[in-house]
């Protein structure tokens, strides 16, 4: 039995409040978490706080160090950390492996990045008025970051808030997700074992309307939220003298031309589509094939979809585990049935067991159905034909979200026409929008957040850029 505490000023801290976390392959209790109260989190804030007038004075070779230390440390607990998020989220081991190596590449690659962090000089003198002057530039840390993460990359995700604000001297304030509490606070507590500065990193298991309560502290200069949509905006709306980066919701979609290697494109389309039950944001949820081809699309993904393994998330076969609450694998049922009704067809799949629902294919369905419209996060996609390259573009566009979006083709007019056209964040071209690199920028327009992650872009957002104007004379 583990018993998990969070870190305040570099110390664990047990409460009297306690939660039962269950397995998600036996369901027995392996784990009790202690929950934070109000004055925890305040603790926490001014831990940060006070902490910022140590962590802004820390040499660029230092922070470095922390984060190759990081990094090292995690490939050393990675079994331990894979096994426990799939054993507390359900997320399968194969999955849990990869994530754990991207989070060792996410603080190599902030470690990296600290060499980068430079200015310019700026030639003023362009006018009789600044003759003799020029300037110099540089970013200088912010302070305090608040990290809010979900329950499905609960490793990699805050590896991706954390690692920036240390590769610049800021502190963290770090919420887990309650779904993630064990296997955050194990992060975290790695982080606070290697880096050895009190206040560095502060955890707190808390709800999110605990938090909500600190979103306007003066003493929180950035606040870095991943998770739904609703809560993403609300927390803008009430953050109003902080920065904040928010990575919200999609139901991403993807063409397929009709030159398309359907080979290649039909695996991974249905490996991002299923993959941790499609708990991820940028799950494949709409497809949109050219007519020419769809029918062999159609009969090729539905065999692909049969190899498709579900089950216990600790065999090393399954890429599609339970889904996160039973009330989640319900309400997907509903919006299943609910499309069925519509005139739906399910060509494969539309079963729920529990926490299980079967990795499930739909045709015949229209844009404003829920399985389309909002974000699934569950093994369902559903697949269209269009006339034409152009018509998939804009069922694509057709959309709230925008955060990545996939085409493939081998016509360089229509890759050019999507990435001029399409309104997402990232454009992934002959590849699946759940594809993602750690470095690259990464984040969403429309109703699928603010601001970019991705280590060179999450530390511009973490720094405030400040001019320094010589005269001369």
């Amino acid at each position: 039995m583990l018993h998990i505490g969070f870190i305040i000023n570099g110390n664990i801290i047990l409460t009297s409040k306690k939660m039962n976390v269950k397995s998600k392959s036996n369901h027995q209790v392996f784990a009790t978490c202690s929950l934070s109260f109000e004055n925890d989190v305040e603790n926490a804030i001014a831990s940060a706080y006070n902490a910022f007038n140590v962590t802004k004075k820390l040499p660029a070779y230092k922070r470095k160090e922390i984060l190759q230390k990081i990094s090292e440390a995690l490939l050393i607990h990675k079994e331990e950390l894979a096994n426990l998020i799939s054993i507390e989220t359900g997320k399968p081991i194969k999955l849990s492996r990869i994530e754990i190596d991207r989070a060792i590449n996410t603080f190599q690659f902030a470690a990296e990045e600290v060499d980068k962090i430079t200015g310019e000089v700026l030639t003023l003198d362009v006018t009789a008025q600044s003759e003799n002057r020029f300037g110099i530039t540089k970013r200088f840390p912010i302070g305090p970051v608040l990290a809010i993460t979900p329950f499905n990359f609960p490793v990699n995700l805050a590896a991706h808030k954390i690692a920036p604000a240390i590769a610049v001297g800021n502190p963290i304030i770090f919420k887990p997700a309650t779904a993630a509490m064990v296997s955050g606070n194990k992060l975290a507590s790695i982080i606070n074992d290697v880096a050895m500065i009190p206040g560095l990193i502060n955890s707190i298991n808390c709800s999110g309307s605990v938090i909500e309560n600190f979103l306007n502290d003066d003493r929180i200069k950035k606040i870095s939220f991943t998770g739904s949509c609703e809560i993403g905006w609300r927390i803008k709306q009430k953050a109003v003298k902080q920065k904040v980066t928010l990575e919200l919701g999609g139901n991403a979609g993807v063409m397929v031309d009709k030159d398309a290697d359907l080979n290649f494109a039909i695996p991974r389309l249905v490996t991002g589509a299923f993959a941790h039950a499609g708990q991820i944001c940028i799950s494949v949820q709409r497809i949109f094939v050219h007519r020419e081809i769809y029918e062999k699309f159609l009969e090729q993904f539905v065999e692909e979809t049969k190899k498709v393994k579900m089950g216990d998330p600790l065999d090393n076969d399954v890429i599609v585990g339970p889904m996160i609450t039973e009330n989640d694998a319900k309400r997907i049922e509903e919006w299943v049935n609910e499309a069925k009704q519509q005139g739906a067809k399910i060509l494969i799949g539309g079963t729920r067991k529990g926490e299980f629902y079967t990795p499930t294919v739909l045709t015949n369905t229209k844009p404003e159905m829920k399985i389309n419209a909002l974000e699934a996060f569950a093994p369902i996609v559903t697949i269209e034909s269009v006339e034409s390259f152009e018509e998939g573009i804009a069922q694509i566009n057709y959309s709230k979200y925008g955060l990545q979006a996939g085409i493939f083709t081998n016509n360089l007019k229509n890759a050019l026409y999507a990435f001029e056209n399409v309104e997402v964040g990232g454009l992934m071209i002959n590849d699946y929008p759940t594809f993602r690199v750690d470095n690259m920028p990464y984040g969403g327009v429309k109703e699928s957040g603010i601001g970019r992650e991705g280590l060179k872009y999450a530390i511009e957002e973490m720094t405030e850029l400040k001019l320094a104007v010589f005269n001369k004379i």
